[in-house]
């Protein structure tokens, strides 16, 4: 039995930057039925060169090691694509000579009942289950090792000053160490990846209520986009959300170390692109 997933994105530059620097990316169906349902969201760094070849790029890394590779074991194929991401961005900013250039990276892969998540940078994950929003990945921003140490209280972070400045990002330096994470899926589970152009203007118990009232994946992409865009963000805003309807049992140790995962990469990423929005769902 093959499960039944909803996802759907929607990026929209907003109302204050000239460009869109972020990207999102869902995949080819045919490849994520048989490999994991990978989707992703980067965002540019607004305060360097180039924000949006970097964002674009890192993503084309990371899906194209991804699903190239011949490696079964997802948190090692995540990492090597997060790597590979970050090594094409730092090696094209020294071709192009434009200093540095860098973007986050949250990255989810559904593999039968298991979501591995694959992050760097500020934007976010969240699972929404039971009407409850938790956010699943740790903010790599000055102000998020404030909340970690217990200098700063959570409820401060969207309004604080220094909240986008990022002690870690793709592209920076030469070498990255991602945040690889697993946790286990029900089936009616919500995950959310946005940029922080969308959550900093969303409180975690709105993205609950906002799902709770949404018919579908894309209903739900829009609404946080609208939302965000309603309360005047000034950053480019981006949203996929996955919404699991069935899952498939997980298959037998043994068949799954020995399944390939080496495939054509064909139509990986297409896309439907306008300069201010792009929108696309799969189910």
């Amino acid at each position: 039995m093959l499960p039944e997933i909803e996802s759907s994105g929607v990026s929209h530059t907003g109302p204050v930057r000239e460009d869109n620097q972020d990207a999102i990316q869902l995949p080819d169906r045919s490849l994520a039925e048989d490999h994991g349902w990978l989707c992703a969201v980067a965002d540019g760094m607004g305060g360097y060169s180039h924000g949006r070849v970097a964002s674009t790029l890192a993503l084309q890394k990371l899906f194209a090691v991804f699903y190239g590779g011949s490696d079964p074991d997802v948190p090692q194929a995540l990492r090597r694509g997060v790597e590979s991401a970050n090594l094409g961005v730092y090696q094209a900013a020294q071709q192009m000579g434009v200093g540095r250039m860098g973007t986050t990276i949250t990255a989810a892969c559904l593999v039968n009942s298991t979501l591995y998540l694959a992050h760097v940078g500020d934007s976010r994950a969240y699972l929404i289950r039971d009407r409850r929003a938790t956010c699943l990945t740790n903010d790599h921003t000055t102000v998020g090792d404030l909340v970690r140490m217990k200098v700063l209280s959570p409820d401060k972070v969207r309004t604080h000053a220094q909240r986008s400045v990022l002690t870690k990002g793709v592209g920076l330096a030469l070498f990255v160490q991602p945040d690889i994470t697993r946790h286990t899926l029900k089936e009616g589970d919500r995950l959310v990846l946005c940029s922080d152009g969308v959550w900093s203007m969303i409180q975690d118990h709105e993205f609950a209520e906002l799902a709770g009232k949404t018919k579908g994946a894309r209903e739900l992409s829009q609404c946080l986009i609208d939302l965000a865009l309603e309360r005047e963000t000034d950053d480019n805003v981006s949203a996929i959300t996955v919404h699991i309807h069935s899952l498939s049992p997980a298959p037998a140790e043994q068949e799954r170390r020995g399944k390939s995962w080496a495939l054509p990469l064909r139509n990986l990423f297409s896309r439907r692109d306008d300069p201010a929005l792009c929108c696309y769902s799969h189910l």
